[in-house]
């Protein structure tokens, strides 16, 4: 690695001094691609556990040593990413993320803090680690809006905004996730916050299913998390965020309460922000709702700054949702 790219490493590092002082945070993103001036190339750290995905055929290895020089590392892990993971198979996806650490010893699990809340990384387990960290504003607004409210959160994966909801004093949240290893998962993140939700709030199966048996049964929430990825395959067919969201929205919609509030977040690049908040707004018009938005807890700039002239690769919209109307 050059000395001109060490140094940005260095830099970058510096810049997320609030984070690591604060001490109720060990998770974060030391490098964002281009924003920190490294294109191709993000590294997140957990805890003493660095996690350094490319997007091109570079050789990972310089990366990973100057990184183990700055920080005491006890391993860092490799993970080869396409630009949309979801259309990967099984081996495929394997392959990309071996389950040995390309410097130091092997870490099955390191447990770190996110605003003094606890969560399970699992560093060799896959493409997907256990913590989406550039939603870490988003679990955050949550926690501080949750108070007494029953959350539904799809597409849940291991639970955070979950997690988040109860310690914000939420009265139920409820996970739903095609994955059952998930969702044992978010039961553990449950148990490192001395939580202890009922079997029942944990939902296995296709998300657009559960949607419509809560419906059927006229189940109602405060508040409804949709955070899905970005491509999807399941029993009901496939999911693409650049084409479904609004059908998402729409069937969504009836299971928030007048007055309860919806967040919706994207990740998908080819999906800018103008045109993820018309596919939003076209939703709530099927729906047969109105709509508000009330916030934008995108991800923080601390630690996923953008190039000049780029737009956020993330973007989360909260909607308070009116009455039902004659809409649909």
């Amino acid at each position: 690695m050059s000395a001109g790219a060490r140094a940005l490493l260095a830099r970058a590092l510096e810049r997320r001094a609030p984070l690591r002082e604060e001490g109720h945070t060990t998770a974060f993103r030391w490098i964002n691609g281009a924003g920190d001036g490294l294109p191709g190339l993000t590294l997140d750290l957990f805890g003493d556990v660095g996690v350094l995905s490319t997007y091109d055929a570079r050789d990972p290895g310089p990366v990973a040593d100057a990184a183990s020089e700055l920080l005491p590392l006890r391993a860092v892990y490799w993970k080869a990413r396409p630009r949309e993971a979801g259309t990967l198979r099984g081996e495929e996806r394997a392959a990309r993320a071996p389950a040995l650490p390309l410097r130091g010893e092997p870490v099955e699990a390191v447990d770190v803090r996110e605003q003094g809340l606890v969560f399970r990384i699992r560093p060799g387990e896959g493409l997907a680690v256990g913590l989406y960290l550039d939603m870490r504003q988003a679990r955050g607004w949550v926690r501080s809006h949750a108070r007494g409210a029953a959350l539904l959160n799809c597409f849940a994966y291991t639970g955070a905004f979950s997690v988040a909801a109860r310690a914000g004093g939420a009265a139920r949240a409820v996970d739903v996730d095609l994955s059952r290893r998930s969702l044992a998962w978010a039961e553990e993140n449950a148990g490192l916050n001395a939580q202890t939700p009922p079997p029942a709030d944990r939902l296995a199966g296709d998300v657009f299913d559960w949607i419509r048996r809560l419906t059927k049964r006229s189940e109602r929430f405060e508040a409804v998390v949709l955070d899905p990825p970005g491509f999807a395959r399941a029993r009901s067919g496939t999911f693409s965020a650049s084409r479904d969201w609004p059908e998402l929205v729409a069937r969504a919609g009836p299971l928030v309460a007048p007055g309860g509030w919806l967040l919706a977040a994207c990740n998908v690049a080819a999906l800018c922000a103008r045109r993820f908040e018309a596919a939003l707004a076209e939703g709530v018009r099927r729906a047969g709702r109105t709509a508000e938005e009330v916030a934008r807890p995108d991800a923080s700039p601390v630690d996923f700054p953008v190039a000049r002239g780029e737009e956020p690769r993330l973007k989360v919209r909260v909607l308070s949702l009116g009455v039902v109307t004659s809409g649909r």
